[in-house]
């Protein structure tokens, strides 16, 4: 069964900064993709950061500059960066995977791990 472990939330002053990871319980190169999304209260989840296994990476308009996305393929571990935190960035943060299996594109998701980012 695949897996995927969050860890690294916690509650930071704005403008400090956070590092996420999320382990699989096997290699990440065997997804298409990582992704990290993430849910403030009352509101849809978002697409924050991805990349793919050719390293190409895209962010939301909201973190570029300051989020960074990567991945340690020996670890078997993607991480999130996340640098100059506004409260804005406060919610739930999911670590999700792709992988294509018996002709089907699976989605995968970490449990979640609060981020919280105080004035």
């Amino acid at each position: 069964q695949v897996q995927l472990v969050e860890s690294g939330g916690g509650l930071v002053q704005a403008g400090g900064s956070l590092r996420l990871s999320c382990v699989a319980s096997g290699s990440i190169e065997t997804f298409n993709d990582m992704r990290w999304y993430r849910q403030a209260p009352g509101e849809q989840r978002e697409l924050v950061a991805g990349i793919s296994n050719s390293g190409s990476t895209n962010y939301a308009d909201s973190v570029m500059g300051r989020f960074t996305i990567s991945r340690d393929n020996a670890k078997n571990t993607v991480h999130l960066q996340m640098n100059s935190m506004k409260p804005e960035d406060t919610g739930v943060y999911y670590c999700n995977g792709r992988m294509t299996m018996a002709g089907y594109l699976r989605t995968y998701w970490g449990q979640g791990t609060q981020v919280t980012v105080s004035s």
